[in-house]
């Protein structure tokens, strides 16, 4: 670990200015109301995301980059979630990302000396369902309508319309909606 560096330019924003985010998301977006949903829809704009109209997050979500978060219109992110942004996150309109799931873009090459870091984009399509406690792992695109099943590890990519459960999550069946 003592030759691990950071890449150049891998946060997409000066130290400064992660640090003052961080600052601004244990303080004004951590510690406001349940229902200051545009507060914090607002304050991660302020930041870079993108962010659709009508989406709730809740108070304790913490996104590590705002500027490499795009989400759509009418989502709903529940308690405790964790967007780690060290890449890209794209989330379509209208999922839900139930509460204490974990959405990570980045981890480390364990075969290199260096234990390099990398990131890689993950792709939540829209009408998807990732229920609570779920681990997406980096390059994950989880299709239109998906569902994961509650406490399930996703390392692969889940087709649209179905539904994975386990660790690793594995089809059980077809995501059917009522008329």
């Amino acid at each position: 670990m003592d030759q691990f560096r950071v890449p150049p330019g891998f946060r997409g924003r000066s130290a400064v200015y992660t640090q003052l985010w961080w600052i601004v998301q244990s303080t004004l977006f951590g510690m406001s109301p349940q229902v200051f949903y545009g507060w914090r829809r607002g304050l991660l704009r302020l930041f870079g995301a993108r962010i659709g109209n009508g989406v709730f997050l809740r108070p304790s979500v913490r996104v590590t980059y705002p500027w490499k978060l795009k989400v759509g219109d009418y989502c709903h992110i529940g308690d405790e979630v964790v967007l780690y942004t060290l890449g890209e996150i794209e989330i379509g309109d209208c999922v839900v990302i139930s509460q204490r799931s974990y959405i990570c873009t980045g981890s480390h090459d364990y075969t290199s000396p260096t234990f390099d870091i990398y990131a890689k984009k993950i792709t939540i399509d829209s009408e998807a369902w990732v229920a609570t406690d779920v681990f997406v792992a980096p390059g994950v695109h989880i299709g239109n309508g998906a569902v994961v099943g509650a406490r399930s590890s996703v390392f692969s990519d889940v087709p649209p319309g179905v539904i994975h459960v386990g660790t690793p999550a594995r089809f059980v069946g077809n995501r059917i909606m009522k008329p």
